[in-house]
């Protein structure tokens, strides 16, 4: 990529120590307040406090993802790859697809997020007798009041962990469409918006096949990225096997940031400057999963969508205020990959490589633009 095509990063764009306390996050507003001054999401107060925030800058959001990984990463050791694509997935407002053995901490990561943002979350557990209504809530009689008044289900919370989703039925597994693509429970006709932000981080186990309901297409391309975890190197697994006699970990993290700050670092990564060359190679690597003659299903456009939003946001994160191709280069495989199929498909954790390599060899037909500067 030639410099000269680029525009000038912007001003102060590096990033700051991931430390609650640093001066940085707290002029830009990152810093969490105290507990009993925090303004709740949908009340007027916080919506008035949001629109009268000043914007955030690149770096701004860089010291403050920064933050929240090194936070995650103070009870998952080895794992910052890992811990950097999820936070960048939900700056960029899009769920996550964790697909892994067990053991390898895929619910200690989402909680790990939950409690550096002082988010709510909650956990559910798919099983096949799981029904849609234990998901999204359900009408309960009250007594009192002689009426049905609607319980909210676990769905309503800033993260959610669907635990091995394949193990419950196609039905309950669509429960969640509604909710993943438009934020909001639709129950007996009437419709309830779930909190912001909503992020759903889904489990599911590649090796263990017995008794489980593959994803439905739409449900998987409802996922922004697919994200792999991985065995932990043996000085990480070691400091995990040492520490833990300590005791739990999670329990002393504290949030680096407030609700109210990450919903401006998402606004922040919607605004990030695209330039026409770069979301025209998007469309067109989106576009090559399609006529691959190795593939029975490509990309869909809603792909090519998310594929532009995460791409806006890791380049947000990196503290630039710009996308260049190789954010989209990076991101190709976590966020088409669990999308397409094969002609010939690999049953097992072997599917997830095949896949990857498939997406591999379409960057490398697609042409780079030349020039993505404003």
């Amino acid at each position: 990529m030639d410099p000269k095509h680029l525009p000038p990063a912007p001003p102060g764009s590096a990033t700051a120590p991931p430390a609650p306390a640093n001066p940085g996050l707290a002029a830009s507003g990152l810093a969490t307040p105290a507990l009993g001054h925090r303004a709740v999401p949908g009340h007027p107060a916080h919506a008035q406090a949001q629109s009268h925030a000043e914007p955030l800058e690149p770096a701004d959001v860089a010291a403050g993802a920064k933050a929240i990984a090194g936070n995650i990463g103070r009870v998952i050791a080895g794992k910052s790859q890992a811990i950097e694509l999820t936070v960048t997935m939900f700056l960029a407002h899009g769920h996550v697809l964790i697909e892994d053995v067990p053991g390898v901490g895929k619910t200690m990561l989402a909680k790990a997020l939950a409690a550096s943002i002082g988010a709510t979350v909650k956990r559910i557990q798919f099983t096949p007798d799981l029904l849609p209504s234990d998901v999204t809530g359900s009408p309960i009689f009250n007594q009192a009041t002689r009426q049905f008044e609607f319980e909210p289900g676990p769905v309503f919370a800033n993260i959610v962990i669907a635990d091995e989703i394949n193990r419950a039925s196609p039905r309950t597994q669509s429960a969640l469409l509604e909710c993943m693509e438009e934020g909001q429970v639709t129950v007996e006709g009437s419709t309830y918006a779930l909190d912001s932000p909503f992020h759903v981080v889904a489990t599911q186990n590649p090796i263990d096949m017995e008794g489980t309901h593959a994803l439905l297409e739409a449900q998987r391309d409802r996922f922004m990225a697919r994200i792999s975890m991985g065995y932990p190197d043996e000085e990480a697994e070691h400091t995990m096997v040492r520490d833990r006699d300590l005791g739990e970990p999670l329990r002393a993290l504290r949030p680096v940031a407030s609700l109210g700050a990450v919903n401006r670092m998402i606004d922040a990564c919607r605004h990030t400057y695209v330039a026409d060359s770069v979301s025209r190679y998007a469309v067109a690597l989106t576009r090559s999963t399609r006529r691959s003659p190795v593939l029975a299903l490509g990309a869909s456009p809603r792909a090519a969508v998310h594929l532009l939003t995460a791409a806006k946001a890791l380049a947000t994160v990196k503290g630039r205020g710009y996308v260049i191709p190789d954010d989209i280069q990076a991101l190709a495989g976590p966020v088409l990959a669990h999308r397409v199929m094969p002609v010939t498909p690999v049953r097992g954790s072997g599917g997830m490589a095949q896949a990857a390599a498939i997406i591999r060899d379409c960057v490398a037909t697609v042409p780079v633009p030349v020039a993505a500067g404003r």
